[in-house]
């Protein structure tokens, strides 16, 4: 029976050829992980050795290759055996399998929305007061990290279903520190202070924003996660609860601000590169090279944390182009929200070695080994932002640890028809001149047509 791995150095020198075959961090090498929690895991949960389960989830190439390495400490430091399948149609395939009476023992949802619907169905295990307890005061915003796996389930009581790990952050504006530092501009920390911003640089005749929404078949999801910081800085998070379920209707006054905030900011050609026009024609992959060029076309370019894939070739982050935090308003009332996206982690057996897996992702050590490579941001509190591969990264994890609230993806969360559908072609109807009232009728009247 495995319980102390790392805490010796004739246990350090008994594992070292393992180490080397199955673990990407020789244990005990690497002072900003802390090794110790596995440790206490194990002692934990004593009874694992030679039990097995199976996880499925949608992370291929790289991700896969990530979520294994940490995986493999699990199944070193308990001597049981947790196997990970991928699928590019993950999505069709939880589904298929639950409803066949074969699903993995646990899966990882990358939408809250899909495990939400197979709680209500009675396919997933209820995770436990104590582990809803458990993310309110170990994450930051942890609140809204609960809730965020918190569904209904078959007989419509509540209960915590799915465990977030791994997040990412959508709160953000990127820049070129050169062409800011050569124009005098500084960082804003505020709202308002962005929208001031903004409106100095069009006034000394230069374009603050690039702004590109074209997706292919997606087009006009770049809108969306726009509204979705908006409503985050203009409304409540209850209210922003209450529009992902359409408790609060779509075209309520709420939210035609926030999509007429959009508009301040993409509706005005003086604020975008290349005009109104542009915005709609821009294909979202290629609208950041304004910041890159010269002199620069736009100042400004807001997306996620996955956007400087997209960037020219050899662009350092962190020198050649950087990120500040979207800012919330001056008030304060609405705290420091962060708008984002994630992965879940369910169970859906009665496995004792799955259900014991929750755990393991409670311990500092099942992030910090991600967090050490490459592609991982985490809300928990316990984790040592030390252990970020860079120092970009580390800052992307700060601003997960200063929310005051955290939201997913809100079109990731309504009916496809919706977030997948009317809510994008509504933003490229809103950009191409139609009112933000119109267009807020239109999909609630789609929204209507659903019931």
């Amino acid at each position: 029976m495995k319980t102390t791995l790392f805490t010796t150095a004739a246990v350090l020198a008994l594992t070292t050829g393992i180490a080397q075959a199955q673990l990407v961090i020789e244990p005990g090498s690497d002072d900003r992980i802390n090794w110790a929690s596995l440790d206490e895991f194990a002692a934990a949960h004593p009874d694992l050795e030679g039990q097995s389960f199976n996880i499925l989830g949608p992370w291929l190439g790289g991700d896969q290759e990530l979520f294994m390495s940490v995986l493999a400490y699990f199944n070193e430091v308990t001597g049981a055996e947790a196997q990970y399948s991928g699928s590019d149609s993950f999505e069709q395939q939880i589904v298929i399998d639950s409803e066949a009476g074969s699903p993995p023992d646990v899966a990882v949802f990358p939408q809250p929305g899909l495990a939400a619907d197979l709680a209500a169905k009675g396919f997933l295990r209820p995770l436990g007061d104590d582990t809803a307890q458990w993310l309110r005061e170990n994450y930051a915003a942890g609140e809204s990290w609960a809730e965020l796996g918190t569904y209904e389930g078959p007989e419509g009581e509540e209960h915590l279903y799915a465990f977030p790990y791994k997040a990412d952050v959508k709160s953000l504006v990127w820049y070129v520190p050169e062409n800011f530092e050569d124009a005098g501009y500084g960082i804003p920390e505020t709202y308002e202070e962005l929208k001031a911003l903004t409106e100095q640089i069009a006034e000394e005749g230069e374009t603050p924003w690039c702004i590109g929404l074209g997706s292919g078949g997606a087009t006009g999801w770049p809108a969306t996660d726009w509204v979705e910081d908006l409503m985050l800085r203009t409304a409540t998070p209850e209210q922003y609860d209450q529009w992902v379920t359409n408790e609060m209707p779509f075209n309520d006054p709420v939210v035609v601000n926030a999509i007429e905030e959009f508009g301040w900011f993409a509706k005005n050609p003086d604020f975008v590169s290349g005009g109104t026009g542009a915005v709609t024609s821009t294909d979202f992959r290629e609208s950041p090279a304004g910041l890159f060029e010269f002199p620069p076309s736009c100042y400004m370019h807001r997306q996620a944390s996955f956007i400087p894939t997209f960037f020219p070739e050899g662009t350092e982050v962190g020198q050649d182009a950087d990120f500040f935090y979207l800012p919330a308003p001056e008030s304060g009332d609405l705290g420091q929200p962060v708008l984002g996206g994630g992965t879940m982690f369910a169970v859906l057996s009665d496995n004792p070695a799955a259900l014991a897996f929750i755990d393991f992702l409670k311990t500092p050590a099942a992030h910090e080994i991600w967090m050490a490579q490459q592609g991982f941001l985490t809300p928990h509190t316990g984790a040592n932002p030390e252990a970020y591969g860079d120092e970009t990264v580390r800052r992307m994890g700060q601003i997960l640890l200063d929310a005051t609230v955290f939201r997913f993806d809100a079109s990731d969360l309504m009916p496809g028809a919706i977030g997948a559908g009317a809510f994008w072609t509504g933003m490229i109807d809103f950009v191409g001149g139609s009112s933000a009232q119109e267009v807020a009728d239109q999909i609630q009247d789609t929204w209507a047509s659903l019931n």
